[in-house]
């Protein structure tokens, strides 16, 4: 069957339906990396979007349910050049066109990519909507989209109830983490516990009391979707964890969060980063990492007060700021994914630098500890 990725300036790109045979429509955006495209379509931070695929073939290996970022498809639809419904990996458990299907999710295939992709760049993001039958009604239908600015996009995604995740450190000791699950990836979850944390994962609108009324030692702040300018009420938190002066990383949306509790503000890139091989400069160590990164909205340098925050890692690509530290606090974050999933692990040396934080922390009050318990 025909089927359209039509765009709201009028630009139409004509192929073949896949996937949920049905039409559906949000903000289009591009995707740089060769492989990964599970991890990709189950990224919570994909909420709301069309994920257009440079890559030249998608689905090649099939599904595979423990690849998976979270339980279900989180973009609205996908477009491909080349759509392989075979699976090439004896692991896989059925193919992407399945997948799709099961999911209500709607592709299109045999699309000039690379036109599209280009388009994006020099128009900038802009919505779209995928689906067969008369494609300037199509056109009328993505005009008619919310922009992303007009969705809370974070609610449609956190989890609804506090628990444990369910895999345990496997160290002595470890240190106990809050999870704010913005559309937190099982990666990060994963790099966490890996590092040798114990991790408890809390819904977004839970508030800082909460989070640290039990035994936390940390508070990590995750990613997701949307424009962390309309969550004051997630930025207000972030501020009150601040205040309390407990150690916080944050990456991505939870990078932004952090930064505007800080006093900074955010903008809209042009057609974002999305893809898996991003150079990142490492300020305090000089050295150059290759990161994952997935965001189309970044802290402006010149937004940053140096009294309040230092900026840590710029991109290479736009010099857009990647990293930032709070001065006085125990408190840092990264616009890109070091879990990376898909992606270089680079960066995986962040979750330990979280956990030897928060060990400083424990030791500095046992100490103190230790002394009260001398002078009296």
């Amino acid at each position: 069957m025909r089927g359209h990725i039509a765009l709201e300036n009028g630009r139409i790109f004509t192929g073949r339906l896949l996937g949920a045979p049905l039409a559906a429509g949000g903000e289009v955006v591009f995707h740089t990396g060769m492989t990964g495209y599970q991890e990709i379509l189950t990224d919570p931070s994909y909420a709301g979007q069309v994920v257009v695929f440079t890559a030249a073939h998608i689905g090649n290996y099939g599904v595979h349910a423990g690849d998976s970022e979270s339980e279900r498809v989180h973009p609205r639809a996908v477009v491909v050049r080349d759509f392989c419904r075979r699976n090439y990996h004896r692991g896989s458990e059925h193919n992407l066109d399945h997948a799709l299907r099961r999911a209500g999710v709607p592709a299109v295939s045999d699309i000039d990519t690379r036109a599209l992709t280009i388009a994006l760049r020099d128009g900038g993001v802009c919505r779209g909507f995928v689906g067969a039958g008369d494609p300037r009604e199509l056109v009328e239908r993505a005009r008619a989209l919310p922009a992303m600015d007009k969705v809370d996009w974070v609610s449609r995604v956190t989890r609804t109830t506090a628990g444990p995740y369910e895999r345990q450190p496997t160290i002595a000791d470890p240190c106990e983490v809050a999870v704010l699950d913005y559309g937190v990836k099982k990666s990060i979850l994963d790099c966490l516990v890996e590092a040798g944390c114990r991790v408890r994962v809390f819904p977004a609108s839970t508030g800082a009391d909460e989070l640290l009324a039990g035994p936390t030692e940390g508070v990590f702040l995750s990613n997701g979707p949307g424009d962390p300018a309309t969550l004051p009420h997630l930025v207000a938190t972030v501020g009150r964890l601040l205040a309390a002066d407990v150690p916080l990383f944050g990456i991505c949306l939870g990078h932004q969060l952090l930064a505007r509790a800080l006093g900074a503000d955010t903008v809209k890139l042009p057609f974002g980063h999305h893809g898996a091989n991003h150079p990142v400069h490492n300020l305090a160590t000089g050295r150059v990492e290759i990161t994952s990164q997935n965001h189309n909205y970044a802290v402006p340098d010149g937004s940053l007060d140096p009294r309040r925050a230092l900026v840590t890692h710029v991109s290479l690509n736009d010099r857009s700021v990647e990293g930032l530290r709070a001065v006085g606090r125990d408190a840092f974050s990264v616009q890109f994914h070091p879990e990376a999933a898909p992606g270089p692990s680079d960066s995986l040396h962040l979750f330990h630098a979280f956990r030897e934080r928060m060990l400083a922390r424990r030791q500095l009050a046992a100490t103190l500890k230790e002394r009260h318990a001398a002078a009296n």
